[in-house]
């Protein structure tokens, strides 16, 4: 901390695989607790590879942006993709940097915990759809569309890649039992849906 040197912070996500971030600082100590304060920074705002070169103005011309971020997200963001095989449970794309861990009841819910039966594994579309509403799934599993959605004409997309799924099932769940998505979750997230349509 004194010197402020960089170190290297592993996030366990899963036993065996880490997250790692990267230059992290030591900001602040409490000894008679046995905890420190680490700050993350950014990691081409800084100087710490010496293969990149950063223009002496580069802190200036750029902000680091500071975040607060859970540390089970990452984990959540990890084991979801996987439950469900690196694949979208609506429309089975399997591009892992194009699938997000969606939560079915949102993180700041009172039940919205970052376990794998509170999550999807979605496309970005259907991830974004999901989050507004545009699409639902009911507890037994069926993808609705949102009426008014369904009536949309707007050429190839929108037909296939949201209006066709409506009424069919969720085309991946996750084999293990304990990682299929929650009935009870799915129920309070549809009312929520069906509210806002």
């Amino acid at each position: 901390m004194r010197r402020q040197l960089p170190l290297v912070y592993f996030h366990g996500v899963e036993r065996g695989r880490y997250f790692a971030e990267w230059p992290v600082f030591i900001v602040g100590d409490e000894p008679k607790r046995l905890t420190f304060n680490e700050q993350v920074d950014d990691p081409l705002a800084s100087d710490l590879d010496p293969g990149y070169e950063l223009p002496d103005d580069a802190r200036r011309a750029h902000v680091t942006r500071l975040a607060k971020q859970r540390l089970h997200q990452l984990a959540f963001r990890h084991r979801v993709p996987r439950a469900y095989r690196e694949s979208c449970a609506m429309c089975r794309l399997h591009h892992r940097d194009l699938l997000d861990a969606a939560h079915i009841l949102p993180d700041a819910h009172p039940e919205g915990e970052p376990i794998t039966s509170n999550g999807l594994a979605l496309c970005k579309l259907h991830h974004a759809a999901f989050d507004r509403n545009i699409v639902g799934i009911r507890p037994d599993r069926v993808i609705e569309i949102r009426h008014d959605v369904l009536e949309e004409i707007d050429g190839p997309m929108l037909r296939h890649g949201l209006q066709d799924l409506h009424g069919s099932p969720l085309q991946v769940v996750p084999r293990a039992e304990s990682d299929r998505p929650s009935v009870e979750f799915l129920r309070e997230r549809y009312q929520l849906f069906r509210a806002a349509s």
